[in-house]
């Protein structure tokens, strides 16, 4: 693929220097939208027999992309939440493909503006009680090593609200201590830097830690690490909330009844808390590091779903007798190397 066609050109452009440099899209996002595309030259090279170097801007109409898009839903099986993903990495590229070259891409812009987002059902986040974080903290065990270390991690992450990226990327530079706690400089989406207080409870319990892994005077050293990895992945902090989420389910069969419990539902669990403690809005915006107030006002809905919860606990216990009992494979193309 030597010839690249102004359609290759501009997409490795936009992935490879537009994505991670000027807008600062993370490693995670820009491997999403890599995915999107590898689908929508597999699918062109499939249903029109046109090879990858051979795309033009002029092949994505909207009848192409409207079956690309029925494709990805009936053949390969995408939810909608998947196919709006899929929709908003080739909107983001036909904008910037038509501010470097009107002419060429403008008929792939209109294309893509004409094609709607789904409805997609609001999930119910999980969020864990007090009673259940208190319960989960406190299974990993500490005699092991990896239990120990389980357990800060798990600490960490409630007392932070972090995400679990953001978790795996925390070196002991990013940390500074003090008789109060520990301020903690987490690096979020798109290289935001945010910094963020730690009680004293968790604080010391950090600082315990990486004082007994002899890490303390090595500010680049990852402050968790996995097994066989010094950079801990996201894939293993999924394994570790797996582990102790069943655990949790098995003897406590009357709690954590949600179906599922991902690294995410600490930080819902976080911003949930702190908002039936009272703290403002604004503040847990920027404890978190949301980018607008609209991100951060879900958890309103949230923390009004367990307040329901309660009322609905209080109403079975009391008045019984007035509750009525309300019972993606992938196929090898011809892929330029960027998209690997």
């Amino acid at each position: 693929m030597n010839n690249q066609s102004n359609f290759l050109s501009q997409l490795a452009s936009f992935l490879n220097s537009y994505l991670p440099h000027s807008i600062g899209a993370s490693p995670n996002t820009i491997k999403s939208y890599k995915f999107a595309f590898r689908l929508l030259i597999e699918f062109i090279y499939e249903e029109k027999s046109i090879a990858a170097d051979q795309i033009t801007f002029e092949n994505l109409d909207y009848k192409t992309l409207t079956e690309f898009f029925r494709w990805i839903e009936e053949v390969r099986g995408c939810s909608a939440s998947t196919k709006n993903q899929r929709l908003s990495a080739i909107a983001s590229f036909s904008a910037y493909a038509q501010n470097r070259d009107f002419a060429a891409a403008s008929v792939f812009r209109n294309s893509v503006n004409k094609i709607p987002m789904k409805k997609v059902q609001n999930k119910q986040r999980a969020i864990l009680t007090q009673q259940e974080v208190t319960i989960f903290l406190s299974l990993p065990k500490e005699g092991r090593e990896t239990g120990l270390r389980d357990k800060v991690l798990l600490s960490l992450m409630y007392a932070s609200g972090a995400r679990a990226q953001e978790i795996c990327d925390l070196t002991v530079g990013n940390l500074r201590f003090h008789q109060k706690g520990a301020s903690v400089n987490i690096k979020g989406k798109g290289g935001k830097v945010r910094q963020i207080g730690i009680a004293k409870t968790c604080a010391t319990l950090l600082k315990q830690y990486i004082e007994y892994r002899k890490i303390y005077d090595n500010p680049e050293r990852h402050v968790f690490s996995s097994q066989t990895h010094e950079h801990m992945t996201i894939s293993c902090v999924e394994g570790i909330f797996k582990k102790y989420i069943r655990i949790a389910k098995k003897e406590n069969p009357t709690l954590f009844l949600a179906n599922s419990y991902p690294p995410h539902s600490m930080r819902h669990t976080t911003a949930s808390h702190m908002l039936e403690a009272g703290v403002p809005l604004v503040v847990i915006k920027n404890f978190l590091g949301h980018a607008s107030l609209q991100s951060t006002e879900i958890y309103a809905a949230i923390s009004q779903n367990t307040v329901n919860r309660h009322l609905k606990e209080w109403n079975e216990k009391w008045f019984p007798n007035n509750i009525s009992t309300i019972q993606d494979r992938q196929t090898p193309s011809r892929y330029p190397n960027f998209l690997n």
